[in-house]
């Protein structure tokens, strides 16, 4: 017999609310919370979590309902050893909805303990809305709420400047907190008027005490077992409605903000302290480009290569005695080359990526990669093939294989073992390519595809020798097959 899950039926430990968190989602459960758990297990963190839902309509009454309990079951390879484990998470307080109390809402400023503000209210939830007012029960925009609260802490404790927050938004936009900190001073801006006397005071406050931290977030997280619940709660014997399954694996870089150091940050958060991969640095810019580089890039090139190969799963491409030297080939002496952090930390990373790729509970396909392939080509791998070139005098083949792949799944038709493949992209792109294809002529689809303004904002003909790579890479798939051109650059 199942029980109900909440403080009654299962023990829950009690430590000062220190850290808002604006959203209830499963990443921030999995991902945040675990991390918060870990380190008041680990070390004298002792904190426990408000969450604040930041639309109207989300799970706060859902938390509620279980006492915010719930369990995470992290999956994967972590050293070699297969990783399934199952923690009850118990550091949310309680979770507020701002909509029905905006009292309890607002009143969370006046709580002298808060010192974390963390967020992930997904990649437009970052962003300035001019219609906000400083008067509204709340401000519909996450800075407009975040701006409301900052206020009536700053009125409340008189501008002390001790009462200031650490900002650590983790929605995945490069430099978040940098965009962030600027909506708080556009709201700044905006209310200049109902601060009246307080506005230059309010915005030294916060420009002086408030610590805005710009950070990378890396774990993967499916989210709700569907498959697995009535297993897991079998084993854990209680009916939890709110189960995360996330990856093994996890990363939180932090960018230490202007106004404070890498050690005063550490002292306040000690997640380094509780064995966590968690790194607080000067920048987080050369880990946001070596995730692009080395993880979402291969991605994007191994997807249509291993799928013309008859493939569909990243784990088995990676397991594949030919696609599975083709990643290491685009990763290590291809990808990883155009890097500038050192080259043990990047093979550490990539180590770790491999693992990641072939997590035995995870049947990742390799169609789900392959949505919009030419943007994710832009941003991920054409950096890489340029500055390889750069560096190297020659074109990376791996990587002009994998846009000629990419270019070969958009024309359609059936794959050798009789699937057939189904491109799904944008109508213009798609109208593009099926024109191109219909010529015939593989010099045409090359030009055509490379000179698209729309997909590279440059023509990428002009690159020394990439058109004449990908005509020869066109012509030999549709000779050859996709397996044996593979071959051929090994």
């Amino acid at each position: 017999m199942l029980k109900a899950l909440n403080k009654r039926t299962a023990p829950k430990s009690c430590a000062p609310e220190r850290i808002i968190q604006f959203g209830e989602g499963n990443f921030l459960r999995c991902f945040v919370d675990w991390i918060v758990w870990n380190m008041n297990r680990r070390t004298d963190f002792n904190a426990s979590v408000v969450v604040v839902q930041p639309i109207e309509r989300g799970m706060a009454d859902w938390l509620n309902g279980q006492d915010c309990l719930y369990h995470v079951n992290l999956q994967g390879k972590l050293n070699g050893e297969v990783v399934n484990s199952l923690d009850r998470i118990d550091v949310i307080s309680r979770a507020v909805n701002p909509y029905t109390q905006n009292q309890a809402f607002m009143a969370l400023a006046e709580q002298p303990e808060i010192r974390f503000v963390i967020s992930n209210t997904t990649e437009a939830g970052i962003a300035f809305d001019p219609a906000c007012k400083l008067d509204d029960k709340p401000a519909s925009s996450y800075p407009g709420k975040l701006t409301q609260l900052l206020y009536r802490r700053y009125k409340v404790f008189n501008g002390d400047p001790t009462k200031g927050l650490i900002l650590m938004p983790c929605e995945l936009i490069f430099l978040n907190g940098h965009h962030l900190k600027e909506c708080i001073f556009q709201y700044i801006e905006l209310w200049k008027d109902d601060f009246g006397a307080d506005y230059e005071g309010f915005k030294e406050w916060f420009t002086r005490y408030c610590y805005v931290c710009a950070t990378l977030v890396d774990r993967i997280v499916p989210g709700f077992p569907r498959k697995e619940i009535k297993q897991i709660q079998e084993t854990v014997c209680y009916e939890d409605n709110l189960v995360v399954q996330g990856e093994a694996f996890h990363l939180w870089v932090i960018e230490k903000p202007e106004n404070m150091s890498i050690d005063e940050l550490k002292a306040e958060f000690p997640a380094e302290k509780a064995g966590l991969h968690v790194l607080i640095a000067e920048s987080e810019k050369p880990y946001h480009e070596r995730k692009v580089t080395l993880l979402n890039g291969p991605h994007t090139v191994l997807s249509p290569v291993a799928y013309l190969s008859g493939v569909n799963i990243v784990r088995d491409a990676c397991q594949h005695p030919v696609i599975g030297k083709f990643i290491h080939k685009v990763m290590y002496d291809e990808l990883m080359q155009t890097l500038n952090l050192p080259m043990e930390e990047l093979q550490q990373f990539a180590g770790d990526v491999l693992e990641r790729f072939v997590n035995p509970f995870v049947d990742h396909q390799v169609t789900s990669i392959m949505l919009n392939s030419f943007p994710k080509y832009e941003t991920r791998d054409l950096p890489g093939l340029k500055v390889y070139l750069q560096r190297k005098g020659e074109l990376p083949k791996g990587l002009v294989l994998g846009l000629a792949a990419i270019i070969t799944y958009y024309k359609g038709g059936v794959r050798e073992d009789g699937a057939e493949i189904v491109p799904n992209d944008a109508p213009e792109i798609m109208q593009l390519l099926k024109d191109l294809w219909a010529t015939g002529d593989m010099r045409k689809i090359a030009t055509g595809v490379l000179a698209e303004q729309s997909i590279w904002h440059e023509d990428l003909n002009a690159i020394p020798g990439l058109t004449d790579m990908v005509v020869g890479f066109l012509e030999q798939i549709q000779k050859e097959g996709m397996l044996k051109t593979v071959e051929s650059i090994l």
